[in-house]
């Protein structure tokens, strides 16, 4: 497993604790996120500051993360990036659907908020 899951009461926030996000990986974070959901987590904070590398198939996990999420009408945030990842992500123009926070802090923000 290269990551940790710190569960909260309104979220959960997953943390990588590789250096890279790719096809080795990739798919365990998946698995994680799928048992996440089904558990009826809905909010999921991806705390990314670990991770220097992402492939396609870590961007892969990182939209079912997010696809997850929105079918439960929760919410999906990604913070710690690092330059080149997030070099990826805004060069494949996932920064424009992907809900990205430069610390965790302001990603738990987004958690505690609740307008209703």
């Amino acid at each position: 497993m290269d990551y940790k899951v710190d569960k909260k009461e309104k979220y959960v926030v997953v943390t990588t604790t590789s250096e890279k996000l790719n096809t080795t990986n990739a798919p365990d974070l998946k698995s994680e996120f799928v048992m996440l959901t089904n558990q009826g987590v809905g909010n999921i904070i991806l705390d990314l500051s670990s991770c220097e590398y992402c492939d396609s198939s870590g961007l892969s996990a990182i939209l079912v993360g997010n696809r997850l999420c929105e079918q439960v009408n929760g919410k999906f945030v990604i913070t710690g990036l690092q330059q080149e990842v997030e070099s990826l992500i805004r060069i494949s123009l996932l920064d424009t659907i992907l809900n990205i926070k430069d610390s965790l802090d302001a990603a738990e923000s987004v958690m505690e908020y609740d307008p209703e």
